[in-house]
């Protein structure tokens, strides 16, 4: 892959890996990412956004490139995720910018198939992956596939659907039409939460401002992504501190259709706090009943609630946010009465 004289030569797709403190699993990865068939009809490259990694990651990627991989390119950032993402995201070369975890691992026609898809759908704008789990430790009994959103995996069966405005599903690991995304605005930072920073949104944010653009996306099962999946996190702890952290960033990113609320207080609509409630009675419910993994699931539900309302409780009153009588009158009225529930 030769620059020309008008600039750096363009590619099929550009497979787009932030990483940080993880050459092992990077490595892992690259073996894979550069082992993908290509010819003719389209091409493809790897390009590491190095996040600010103080291990040998630099080393890990330099060393491929002496190897004979002209396709793999090398980016350092000291910035946020989101703005490491922007940055490969201007520096891509790729029309199909694929966006992959340095603990993923691809097949060797992943991209083959990719390409093909995005010819085959010319409408659409974004496609994402099955993403199935490398267990690297033993599996507990109460981790159903209800619980999968914490580990970025995803399965919605073998059947292709597409994903818009009124279709809408999680697609994890996206890839993406690279002009499509810088349209939209990249990748943006909702990052400001308190505690600690777990449970991020930025995929979902990127995906409600393409289908406010009216984009169209499509899941696509025959692409399949695989996704390690540490110890660490199969524990019921890990799982506890995601919810409690997607809930925060899911109250910083205000999502437009969560959102929908005629009436609010400390600026958070009444359908969470009534889920709020709703979770906690389920809690107790089950614990009652001696059904400790509906219990948990129960629990989950709750922290991401107490989450969401904390981050935005502490926002409102930061920005010198009041709470009237009447106003807590009326969310009362609503909470009791049912009022509008969360499209």
């Amino acid at each position: 892959m030769s620059d020309g004289p008008n600039g750096p030569a363009p590619v099929t797709v550009t497979l787009l890996v932030c990483t940080r403190n993880r050459s092992r699993d990077l490595r892992d990865l690259l073996e894979t990412a550069l082992a993908q068939e290509a010819d003719d009809s389209y091409s493809y490259e790897v390009l590491i956004v190095d996040n600010n990694s103080n291990d040998d990651t630099r080393r890990v990627v330099e060393t491929m490139m002496m190897t004979g991989h002209p396709n793999l390119r090398y980016l350092f950032q000291e910035c946020p995720k989101s703005d490491a993402l922007n940055a490969g995201l201007e520096a891509a070369r790729g029309v199909i910018v694929s966006v992959v975890e340095d603990d993923c691992l691809l097949k060797s026609d992943w991209v083959k198939k990719l390409v093909v898809a995005f010819r085959e759908h010319p409408d659409v704008s974004v496609i994402g992956s099955k993403v199935l789990p490398i267990w690297q430790g033993t599996v507990p009994s109460w981790l159903s596939r209800e619980h999968w959103s914490a580990l970025a995996l995803t399965d919605y069966g073998d059947t292709p659907f597409p994903v818009d405005a009124q279709h809408k599903a999680r697609l994890l690991y996206c890839s993406i039409l690279r002009v499509d995304a810088q349209a939209v605005g990249g990748f943006r930072s909702v990052s400001n939460v308190s505690g600690e920073p777990i449970g991020g949104v930025d995929d979902v944010e990127i995906l409600e401002r393409l289908w406010l653009a009216g984009k169209r996306g499509l899941y696509l099962p025959a692409l399949v992504m695989r996704h390690k999946v540490n110890a660490g996190r199969l524990t019921k702890s890990y799982h506890r501190r995601w919810h409690a952290g997607h809930g925060r960033f899911y109250a910083v990113m205000r999502d437009a259709n969560f959102e929908q609320s005629g009436v609010r207080l400390f600026d958070a609509p009444a359908h969470v706090y009534r889920q709020t409630g709703r979770a906690a009675l389920g809690w107790m419910k089950s614990w009652m009943r001696r059904e400790p993994d509906l219990a948990f699931m129960c629990e989950t539900q709750l922290r991401f609630c107490l989450g969401f309302l904390r981050e935005r409780r502490r926002d409102f009153k930061a920005r010198g946010g009041r709470v009237s009588g009447g106003e807590l009158a009326s969310f009362v009225h609503t909470l009791l009465s049912g009022g509008r529930r969360n499209p």
